[in-house]
């Protein structure tokens, strides 16, 4: 047992056994670099550890210096950190196993570990040596079992599948065979074709020769017969032409005289448009007279009906006083109405101005509100029970008296992102994440809710009963501004009240002041005068410890992880602001609003009035001017009839002088009647001698036709002839090309020689067993070619296809009775090393749950262990359950981290741990400061086993560190105490003298 103060070295004696035997600094948890663990001022640093071991011990030793560099020897002679690794793994010692090395500060990660975790580590612990190594086999061989019956099914089906292909390719080779017995066939009856059109081509040439010849002689005596026709044809045709030459010239004269005529008629029509016009000019001037004579009447009596009224309307003299009196009032409206209207602009104006300053102040308030979504993001993306216990909280807060506060992450808010590294690293994320509450009961139906009935796992703290958060510094701040400080931790944040109360209080946020790299310059300094406990600097933190012994201070220091929840900055005290500043603008708009709906109702009582006055002034002055109208009316109406009546028109002359123009146009159109009389009978007498020419032309025409139609028929029975004569010389030239062509062909097609003109008789033989004609042979090969087309995506690849996977089924099948074989002895042994692994791991596992339970009973609670698992085959997947209940009011629950208090969990740990004392097989293990957080009762219960199961005869050696024991413990001669006290009051160790000392203590129990 280590006993001593904080602070004087305990700690270092496990950093020590850890360092010097090749454990890494992630085991103890402190500082991250070897070179942090040499003591302040000094360069190097030194440990020496000696191992009890047959038949010689074993001395590590490690020279460690600031740069992080190890010199290592083992028995005095140099070696290196693998050699030392390897020696002490012989050894089985395992300083990074939590079973057999637990710091100080991976006291709370055991209770972390998962169930798979601890199984491991207690296997490695008090295991025997091959049942790690068996648990290890069997995940392996597992996964290769998987992989084996994955590799099986996956070639079994593979091989199937091949199977059922070949099948179906053994009947597609079959029909490949017979397909191909029908291509013999078919190219036979392709070689015969070309012999077969070959004949047919030669007969079809032989006839068309003699045919030729034939009308060759034939048309030789049509052109004899056919010369003293053509001479009669030509003599018709001259006189023919001479006919026609009279007739174009008679034509000639006869358009002339026509055109003549024409222009006559056309001057006719020009005189009966002339009669018209005049015609149409009297029948207007009539008109105009008729109309003139119905407006004077009009005219007549409209002035009458206007004297009438004028005389029927009485004097309006009265009228104009009351005119004025309406005029002065319509002033006085006009003048109320420019104020209300000038009173309704500023209005206007000013809600305008009102809504404006709203709209800016909601967009703030939202821009506050985004702000709060993205820290309610952040916590629902790292925390996801806290997020949904904050949803439940903010529709259930009437379930609660008091007021219950988010977690504090959100509640919090910056004054100036920058500095939320050191909030983030000052309040543990624990703290950070949990809510708040201001009544103790309410937080313990709070977690009752979400912790056990929702399973969240979420943290509450209750706020001081007296609020800390107006708490003063201990030193102000101005005091330390000459070391660079700039403020403390509470000034950097606004909370509501509970909320800072409880950070004042817990994590005295109001005394631990903000430095800068001008305090980092001077940090030694610091230390010694400001007696500060916590101290910032720029990117580190520092802390203080005075040790109560001897008064040194000893200072350690961290560097400041970078900001994860709080770098978003929330105004909380602006958004207050905002809100309260909404709420006025919002009344003062209303106000505003109110008021333009007063002047508004003034507005129309006033128009209201205002149209009154002008349609009565309207009615006053209308009745003033209409005398004087219908007098200006009068006068113009008199004017105009004088008009009128001097615009008469004389009928009887204008009637006169028409007829006169009419007379001369008759005159001018009996002349040209007579002219285009004379041109008439002209015209007859030339289209009377017009006719006899053609009469005459038109006999020889009919002569000459039948001459022509006659000779016409001999030349066409000629040229047909010649024509028939010529297509079939074509035609044989094209036969005989034919044929030679398809001699040439048919050759080619049996790859005959073409200097031989005899077919072989092998093949003369072959054509004979097939059709002689060419439709006998197409009806042949269109027969052969649909039964061809039947066997469809065939050729020699399907053979080849069928031939080769065959051989590949062969090949499949003996590599898959491999891998069966394979996999049954796979299964054969994973058989064999579970039954060797888990037999002995369950009596191990029942050995520690005895230990345990009885180790739980003694202190009036319950505990147990088992070894868990869902499925047997899951051999990665099997872990140890620690199970326990302090209060018998409670069911046994599973060692977590969230469950249990840090002080049950300790307890937990520990009895676990000495379950464990007597089946470990390590040479020793390590325990620091586990008492910590322990109430008294449960200290003495757990130091008492540990004295009792420590202490016995073959058992591991058990360092307990600790720094502060109970009074009246019990103790074991099988114990060895070791009391740590350094300090700068202390004895060096060259001068402790054990003898001077007990010499010392027996005089002075006799003086007493």
């Amino acid at each position: 047992m280590i006993v001593g103060a904080n602070g004087t070295g305990k700690s270092s004696i496990v950093c020590a056994i850890c360092l010097g035997l090749a454990g890494k600094t992630s085991f103890i948890g402190r500082g991250d670099k070897v070179g942090l663990y040499v003591k302040r001022g000094y360069n190097k640093g030194y440990i020496e550890l000696e191992l009890y071991r047959r038949p010689q011990n074993l001395i590590v030793s490690r020279e460690i210096s600031v740069s992080n560099q190890s010199i290592w020897q083992i028995n005095r002679e140099h070696a290196t950190q693998k050699m030392v690794e390897e020696q002490i793994a012989a050894l089985n010692i395992q300083v990074g196993n939590l079973c057999q090395f637990l710091p100080q500060e991976k006291v709370g990660e055991f209770a972390k570990m998962s169930k798979i975790e601890l199984l491991e580590a207690t296997e490695k612990s008090v295991g025997p040596p091959e049942m790690y190594k068996f648990h290890s086999d069997l995940k392996n061989y597992h996964e290769k079992e998987k992989e084996l019956e994955n590799t099986c099914k996956e070639k079994s089906a593979a091989l199937e599948k091949m199977k059922q292909r070949n099948e179906r390719s053994e009947q597609d080779v079959q029909r490949y065979y017979e397909r191909q017995r029908h291509l013999d066939k078919i190219k036979m009856l392709e070689r015969k074709r070309p012999w077969v059109e070959y004949e047919v081509a030669r007969q079809e040439h032989e006839e068309v020769k003699r045919v030729r010849d034939q009308l060759k002689e034939e048309l030789k005596a049509l052109k004899e017969a056919q010369a003293p026709m053509t001479r009669k044809i030509q003599a018709v045709e001259r006189q023919c032409r001479e006919q026609e030459a009279k007739i174009k010239e008679k034509g000639t004269e006869i358009k002339k005289i026509t055109q003549e005529c024409k222009q006559k008629q056309d001057y006719l029509e020009r005189k009966d448009k002339e009669v018209e016009e005049v015609q149409q000019r009297l029948r207007m001037k009539t008109d105009e007279e008729i109309d003139r004579q119905k407006r004077i009447s009009n005219t007549k009596k409209m002035i009458e009906d206007l004297q009438d009224e004028l005389n029927s309307t009485m004097n309006s003299d009265h009228v104009q006083p009351e005119i004025d009196q309406i005029s002065s009032a319509l002033r006085k409206v006009q003048q109320d109405k420019g104020a209300v209207d000038s009173e309704k602009i500023d209005l206007r104006r000013e809600k305008e101005n009102l809504e404006k300053e709203k709209k800016n102040v909601m967009a703030d308030i939202k821009r506050l509100e985004d702000m709060m979504h993205i820290k309610e993001g952040n916590l629902r993306n790292r925390f996801k029970d806290t997020y949904n216990a904050v949803l439940w909280l903010r529709q259930n807060r009437n379930r609660f008296r008091g007021h219950i506060y988010e977690p504090i992450m959100l509640e919090l808010n910056m004054k100036d992102s920058r500095n939320a590294k050191y909030i983030e690293n000052h309040i543990p994320l624990n703290d950070l994440r949990a809510f708040v509450c201001v009544n103790m009961d309410d937080m313990g139906a709070f977690l009752s809710e979400v912790r056990d009935k929702q399973k969240l796992k979420v943290n509450a703290v209750c706020a001081p009963s007296t609020s800390a958060a107006g708490r003063q510094p201990t030193r102000p701040i101005q005091e330390l501004q000459t070391y660079g400080f700039v403020s403390y931790l509470r000034e950097l944040i606004d909370a509501p009240e509970p909320v800072m109360s409880y950070l004042c209080d817990q994590h005295k946020v109001y005394d631990v002041p903000i430095g800068t790299t001008r305090t980092k310059m001077m940090i030694e300094k610091v230390i010694n005068e400001t007696q500060l406990r916590q101290i910032y600097t720029g990117e580190e933190r520092y802390t203080v410890k005075k040790s109560i012994y001897s008064n040194k201070i000893i200072s350690s220091n961290t560097q400041l992880r970078d900001a994860k929840f709080l770098t978003v900055q929330v105004d909380a005290e602006g958004r207050r602001r905002l809100e309260d500043q909404l709420k006025e603008v919002t009344a003062n708009l209303q106000a505003v609003e109110a008021r333009i709906a007063e002047f508004s109702e003034r507005q129309r009582q006033l128009e209201r009035k205002d149209n009154e006055l002008r349609t009565k002034k309207k009615e006053l002055l209308e009745m003033k001017s209409r005398r004087r109208q219908l007098e200006q009316k009068i006068s113009t109406k008199h004017d105009s009839l004088k008009q009128m009546e001097m615009d008469t028109i004389n009928l009887e002359e204008e009637e006169r002088k028409a007829n006169v123009k009419m007379k001369a146009i008759y005159a001018q159109k009996a002349k040209i009647v007579s002219e285009l009389t004379q041109l008439i009978r002209s015209c007859l007498t030339q289209n009377m001698e017009r006719v006899g020419f053609v009469l005459e032309n038109t006999a020889l025409t009919y002569q000459k036709t039948r001459l022509e139609t006659e000779c016409k028929e001999s030349a066409a029975e000629q040229k047909m002839k010649e024509q028939q004569y010529t297509e079939l010389d074509e035609k044989k030239r094209r036969l005989l090309n034919m044929c030679k062509e398809r001699m040439k062909a048919a050759r080619q097609m049996c790859d005959l020689d073409p200097s031989k003109n005899d077919i072989p008789s092998e093949l003369m033989t072959a054509f004979q067993s097939l059709p002689n004609t060419l439709d006998e042979i197409d009806a042949s090969l269109n027969e052969e070619r649909s039964r061809e087309s039947c066997f469809t995506g065939l050729n020699s690849s399907v053979v080849d296809e069928y031939k080769k996977r065959k051989q590949e089924i062969e090949n499949l099948s003996e590599e898959l009775n491999r891998k069966k074989s394979e996999l049954e002895n796979y299964k054969l042994n994973i058989s064999q090393v579970k039954e060797r692994w888990l037999n002995p791991l369950k009596q191990l596992v029942e050995q520690i749950n005895e230990k345990f339970s009885e180790y739980f009973r003694s202190m009036q609670c319950a505990g147990e262990i088992d070894l868990h698992t869902d499925n047997e085959e899951e051999y990665d997947k099997y872990g140890i359950r620690i199970r326990v209940k302090f209060r018998s009011s409670t069911q046994l629950h599973e060692l977590t981290p969230h469950h249990q208090s840090g002080g049950e969990r300790s307890v937990s740990t520990m009895l676990y741990l000495m379950a464990l004392q007597e089946l470990n097989r390590c040479p020793f293990r390590v325990v620091d400061e586990i008492n910590q957080g322990m109430d008294p009762t449960n200290e003495r219960r757990v130091f008492e086993m540990v004295v009792r199961t420590a202490c016995k005869e073959n058992t591991s050696q058990y360092f307990f560190i600790t720094p502060k024991l109970l009074q009246n413990l019990t103790y074991s001669d099988n114990m060895t105490v070791l009391c740590v006290y350094n300090g700068p009051r202390m004895l060096p160790p060259g001068k402790w003298n054990l003898k001077a000392f007990l010499r010392r203590r027996r005089r002075v129990q006799v003086h007493n």
